[in-house]
């Protein structure tokens, strides 16, 4: 497997986007120098992110998403606690 993680990804199982390997593998994502944890769904090179919003879902049970645009540096977790 690659040693970077993909341009884009995401957690919903029907996305395109939707990779099981790499999200056991464990992607950390920091989003204006700040890492977030309840992203959804980010795209580097068209800078943004989507973050879930709270607990409320939409009608079809899924999180309420926000879709912010900013500089985004994803690595893979397991790397850096092997360091």
């Amino acid at each position: 497997m690659s040693d970077t993680p993909p341009d884009r990804l995401s957690v919903s199982p029907d996305s395109p986007y939707f990779n099981e390997e790499i999200l056991a593998r464990g992607v950390g994502v920091r989003f204006k120098g700040e890492e977030k944890t309840t992203v959804e769904e980010y795209c580097v090179s068209e800078g943004w992110v989507r973050l879930s919003v709270g607990k409320s879902l939409d009608r079809r049970g899924r999180p309420m998403t926000l879709k912010i645009k900013g500089p985004v540096e994803v690595w893979f977790k397991e790397e850096t606690e092997a360091s």
